[in-house]
């Protein structure tokens, strides 16, 4: 599997993967998630946006910086790929990335208790944020603004390595 930024030819390939990858929450009680728009091309294209390729993206993942952590906006792997370990590959691979940028952490948004989301992140090292930065309370506010119930949605931190630090992954376990 070839990790690498998404080509802009390939932007247009990214939204069926976030449909196909958003059916499951179908099975969870939640239609209104799996019929959700994908993200715009416009948004994408404004993004830092990693694929995982073989040799066609099967996944990918966005991000922008956000308070001094690079905030994933976006994970998404096809359900014919998942189980894998793609999605984790993803956030190590752009944990690496923010960490030679000096960036102090990955910070995403996500489903509290659905199991590929809250409690996926939580076993890759993530950990609830109790008191949001202002550009992530402004992430949150956002999604409510778009129908999401913050009651249902948790934000979570994954400090990074300092770029010299001689290990990756860190133990984020403490």
């Amino acid at each position: 599997m070839d990790l690498r930024p998404a080509r802009p030819d390939e932007l247009p390939l990214l939204p069926p993967i976030e449909r196909a990858s958003g059916e499951p929450f179908r099975d969870h009680g939640m239609p209104e998630i799996a019929d959700d728009e994908p993200m715009p091309l416009s948004t994408l294209a404004r993004l830092h946006v990693w694929v995982a390729a073989d040799p066609r993206p099967v996944a990918w993942i966005a991000v922008e910086p956000v308070d001094g952590a690079a905030h994933v906006e976006q994970v998404c792997v096809h359900p014919d790929h998942a189980r894998r370990g793609i999605g984790a590959a993803l956030l190590d691979h752009v944990g690496r990335w923010a960490a030679a940028r000096g960036l102090t952490a990955l910070t995403l948004t996500t489903f509290r208790d659905i199991p590929w989301n809250g409690p996926y992140y939580r076993r890759l090292g993530f950990h609830e944020v109790v008191d949001p930065s202002p550009g992530l309370a402004a992430v949150v506010a956002a999604e409510a603004a778009r129908g999401l119930d913050p009651a249902t949605r948790v934000c979570l931190r994954r400090p990074l390595p300092r770029p010299d630090h001689p290990r990756w992954p860190v133990d984020t376990s403490q």
